[in-house]
């Protein structure tokens, strides 16, 4: 079979409120969609279903629709298993206890007296779990995938895998009555990467593996690592119609959505920016030299799916190029003495323990921003081995008559920044949102 082709539903079954009554799903898909965000903490799926016969029983030997039989309320649990159509895909599982999903939206309903037809949105249990949850305890000064696994754990109750990149500084902070959520994707700002050198920044989102509190730097050093090992998927992009040619690994549609969008680059200050802070301890201003951020101080530190970042130049008499002119301007307050007595004011500047670090934040800043340079839009044949956080190889074609060459500039290594496994009765695919931080081919 071809990774394209329909796959089979193993089990698909949705289990009443309060358990007494469970319904076979199989056979009334539609469409099922699977997705995964890199800025999410929760998985999501969506079902369209069409229901043409007496589906459940009463007491009285009649039957009832699964809307009103079931009946369908919201919070309904839903085992799901679908196996894998190809050599390449294992499939998805979530037919096993702490993986199942639950219904949080009920919508298009149509009911006649022959079939009834609605779509089911799914979320993880962590998802309701969290909007029922605060977080509201002091955490004391400790490594951040620290206070990550512990709400996870004890605000979520969640026994999901957190797989996550150690941490260099130490961060302590208070709930104040947060959620869960809020607190964990906020606290993925705040990482600095154990490894020398690395850049701050990280992501907080869940995966078919489990959770992720994974740092901006590994993720791309990991998808490096395969590409240089030649274990990294890689995909190609032909205008071929001849059938017999067709792969697993096709591109079969794709477009640049965005290829720098300087105004709003400007305004994110990614090129220069300045960070005024200020310290009520002895009532002074964070000193220019210090407050200024410019991303040619980078050039060559920084580990990139491309090659080394471009700062534009404008064509005046100035000679001045936008990494030289702060197009943004943050302020703030050093929070010395409020949780860490021992905090000083170089640890506040350097991010090495303080948890307002000037230094850290401006990194966290450029690398957030760099990722959505290139933003590549792109449906392959299905690949259920695919996480967001991956890293894929991507080669397009040069735009040359009769040119059989791939283009070097856009062609290279991109992110998975979203998911979505689309399964229909006649084919299975899968939709990608990819991000690039810069051009070129191999990175540095």
């Amino acid at each position: 079979m071809a990774a394209r082709d329909a796959s089979q539903y193993e089990e698909i079954i949705i289990e009443a409120n309060d358990g007494s009554k469970t319904v076979d799903l199989r056979f009334g898909i539609v469409s099922m969609d699977y997705y995964e965000d890199l800025f999410s903490p929760t998985l999501t799926m969506k079902l369209m279903i069409i229901n043409t016969g007496k589906t459940i029983p009463t007491k009285d030997g009649s039957f009832q629709s699964i809307y009103s039989g079931l009946p369908l309320r919201g919070g309904e649990r839903v085992s799901i298993k679908i196996a894998g159509n190809s050599e390449i895909n294992a499939g998805l599982d979530f037919s096993y206890p702490g993986s199942y999903f639950y219904v949080s939206k009920i919508s298009n309903v149509i009911r006649t007296n022959l079939k009834e037809i609605f779509v089911l949105d799914l979320v993880s249990r962590e998802a309701i779990a969290n909007e029922t949850s605060r977080v509201y305890k002091k955490f004391p000064k400790a490594k951040i995938t620290d206070h990550v696994k512990t709400i996870v754990k004890e605000n979520l109750k969640s026994d999901k895998a957190v797989i996550f990149d150690d941490t260099s500084n130490d961060y302590g902070f208070i709930g104040n009555m947060k959620k869960p959520f809020n607190l964990l994707v906020w606290l993925a700002s705040k990482g600095i990467p154990a490894k020398n050198n690395a850049t701050a920044g990280y992501f907080f989102y869940e995966t078919q593996s489990g959770y992720n509190y994974r740092s901006i730097d590994s993720l791309i050093e990991k998808g490096k690592k395969l590409d240089k090992d030649k274990k990294i998927y890689k995909y190609i992009y032909s205008e071929s119609q001849d059938i017999s040619q067709r792969t697993d690994f096709d591109i079969l549609s794709y477009k640049t959505e965005v290829v720098h969008d300087l105004l709003k680059e400007l305004r994110l200050g990614k090129y220069a920016s300045f960070f005024a802070q200020y310290n009520p301890l002895d009532g002074t201003f964070t000193r220019p030299q210090e407050g200024k951020f410019k991303l040619t101080d980078y050039t060559g530190k920084t580990t990139n799916l491309g090659d080394d970042p471009e700062v534009p130049k404008l064509l005046n008499a100035t000679g001045l190029n936008l990494g030289d002119m702060p197009s943004r301007v943050l302020t703030g307050v050093l929070d010395i003495g409020t949780l860490e007595k021992d905090v000083n004011l170089q640890t506040q500047l350097d991010g090495s323990v303080g948890s307002n670090g000037i230094l850290s934040q401006r990194q966290a800043l450029f690398r957030y921003n760099s990722l959505f340079s290139q933003v590549v839009n792109m449906t392959i044949p299905l690949n259920t081995n695919l996480q967001v956080g991956d890293v894929i190889r991507c080669e397009f074609p040069k735009i040359s008559v009769n040119s059989k060459e791939y283009d070097t500039s856009q062609s290279g290594l991109y992110m998975i920044k979203e998911l979505c496994h689309n399964f229909t009765g006649a084919q299975s695919l899968t939709s990608l949102k990819l991000l690039r931080d810069t051009f070129g081919e191999f990175g540095n």
